[in-house]
């Protein structure tokens, strides 16, 4: 009997879907379709792979609400936040339509009597490994740019978002695009070895945990294919005493809260000047205190749930590890009855270096205050940590808040006065354990290119 991967909705905990696993033929078939489809592929014209995307997006626009739904019942996030990823996604498109071609055009210039071009062209297949978190916005985010540069793409999805996988690879097909730029393999983690390996495979581009990145960049190194890798954060954001404090509760909320936590770019270490810590901490315990947590399929929920039960528990253990280690726990902090995957939101205050809540990232709605005397404290721990994925920095000093952005924090992105997220118009990536490589932007069309240089002499 064949294997299955379940998509099981983290708020009844019933099953919603069962899905077969593709056999080795089947895998091999579809490489050999992306392989066949990519040697026509790279010799449309960007209008003609414009008019496609264009489709796209319209269609994801009209489908939206359908799209949400199917997308909160496999993972669990509130609805609104659902149409908003399928908005998002229409958005990407979007912004590659208006681009792609600036950004793509080779660049002429003349050096000591030579004429030179650099032209960009597509590397071949590009396997997406992606999450379950964001299981629209993580695949439109890689795959619009990478289609746009000729290459085609195989995706492998988190087991439990199968449903979305399908529907996403039914997407590309609805919009005319030829069949072979996009396809989804319904595969196992223990098949992406095979899937690498292949010869006909250019690139692999992962988004996930450290660990997985890993793993997947040794196997990717072993048969010399290209890698970006998006992987963990445990995002430091610093409120100075200068900061407008409801505006900076307001923007760490957001950025804690959104996804149900479940982000990597979340704001999960909020380290605070003493000397407004109580006051910061008082707003947002209150803002906590008013979060609705419920059925995910209603619009006024604000909290839904975990993408399943094993993963609130590994959450429960960090948030009791670090009580045990001396956090004290202001709100929340206690599996709720019920079949659901629901996690109340929790604050805990008195966050040492050490602890689960300051070491690790707690995947899901757990903010960690942190108290410190003066910026140098703040820099210092801010920096104490082997992610540098997002940071942010609150202050009503703009001079200042910008000097430590650019200079003393170690991460890929960092923000003044808001709480960190991606934007097609913007490189989106870390440093450290958080990974290589961008995405979106004039990068994220670059990053599976061949960058070859023509030089003819005059």
């Amino acid at each position: 009997m064949p294997a299955r991967l379940l998509s099981i909705n983290p708020a009844t905990n019933q099953i919603m879907g069962s899905h077969i696993q593709m056999s080795n033929r089947e895998v091999v078939k579809k490489i050999s379709s992306a392989s066949s489809q990519f040697n026509k592929w790279k010799w449309t014209t960007i209008e003609e792979r414009q008019k496609l995307v264009k489709n796209l997006s319209a269609l994801l626009k009209e489908r939206k609400n359908d799209l949400a739904l199917l997308m909160t019942n496999e993972m669990g996030k509130i609805i609104r936040e659902s149409v908003t990823e399928i908005e998002k996604c229409a958005w990407v498109c979007d912004y590659y339509c208006e681009n792609a071609i600036k950004y793509l055009t080779p660049k002429e210039s003349k050096i000591d009597g030579f004429n030179t071009k650099v032209f960009y062209k597509p590397l071949g297949i590009i396997l997406g490994i992606m999450p379950w978190n964001f299981p629209f916005w993580q695949v439109f985010r890689f795959s619009i740019p990478t289609i746009f540069a000729g290459n085609t793409i195989l995706l492998k999805h988190a087991s439990n978002v199968q449903g979305c996988s399908k529907i996403i690879e039914k997407l590309f097909h609805d919009s005319e695009f030829p069949e072979g730029v996009f396809q989804s393999l319904i595969i196992g983690s223990d098949e992406i070895e095979k899937v690498i390996s292949h010869p006909f495979i250019s690139a692999v581009t992962l988004t996930g945990s450290t660990e997985a990145g890993k793993s997947v960049g040794e196997i990717a190194g072993k048969y010399l294919k290209k890698t970006v890798l998006e992987l963990g954060g445990n995002d430091p954001y610093i409120i100075f005493d200068d900061a407008d404090i409801p505006k900076s509760v307001d923007a760490c909320f957001k950025g804690r809260m959104l996804n149900g936590g479940q982000s990597c770019i979340a704001a999960k270490r909020i380290i605070v000047m003493e000397n407004v810590h109580q006051n910061f901490t008082d707003l947002f315990v209150h803002r906590v205190n008013q979060m609705k947590m419920g059925d995910p399929t209603h619009d006024h929920t604000d909290l839904g749930t975990l993408v399943n039960r094993e993963a609130r528990e590994i959450l429960h253990q960090q948030v009791i590890k670090s009580i045990d280690a001396g956090a004290e726990c202001l709100i929340g902090g206690k599996i709720p009855p019920g079949d659901g995957a629901f996690y109340p939101p929790t604050v805990l205050i008195k966050v040492k270096p050490g602890m689960p809540a300051f070491n690790e990232e707690l995947f899901g709605p757990v903010a960690s205050i942190i108290s410190v005397k003066n910026e140098e404290e703040a820099i210092a721990l801010a920096n104490q940590s082997q992610f540098g994925l997002g940071a942010a920095v609150f202050t009503s000093n703009k001079k200042r808040g910008r000097k430590i952005a650019e200079e003393k924090i170690d991460s890929g992105m960092c923000f003044v006065n808001d709480f960190v997220r991606s934007d097609p118009r913007l490189p989106f990536g870390g440093i450290k354990e958080s990974g290589y490589g961008r995405e979106l932007g004039k990068e994220g069309i670059h990053a599976f290119v061949n960058l070859k240089t023509v030089v003819e002499k005059i």
